[in-house]
């Protein structure tokens, strides 16, 4: 029986890797600390959006999911999981950054208004 490959999606390339800062270098910016990189799910309403990165596995920003809140998550778990129907979490290219307070205000409006 043929054994199965796994294909590992890969979210951060090289050039967005180096452009993320840091772990804890913009604890003093606090909400005006820019969230540079942003990942979804095609297929239901989660949504990443990184700032900061220890260069290995580790992101920090904000989640907006069950509930909207700043925190860690790890990049391999979103290179591996799969939405509802299947699909990879993928980056948006065409996001342009915005702070960690703008995006708490929107995803914190958008579910209240919902």
């Amino acid at each position: 029986m043929p054994r199965e490959i796994q294909h590992r999606i890969r979210l951060l390339d090289q050039t967005t890797r180096e452009k993320l800062p840091p772990l804890y270098s913009g604890e003093h910016l606090g909400l005006e600390a820019l969230a540079l990189v942003k990942f979804f799910t095609p297929d239901s309403n989660w949504t990443w959006y990184a700032s900061e990165f220890d260069q290995e596995d580790t992101l920090f920003g904000l989640v907006s999911g069950f509930e909207v809140e700043l925190g860690y998550f790890s990049l391999a778990e979103l290179e591996e999981a799969r939405g509802p129907l299947g699909l990879h979490i993928e980056r948006d290219h065409y996001y342009t950054p915005k702070s960690l307070g703008d995006l708490l205000e929107t995803h914190g409006q958008r579910r209240w208004d919902k």
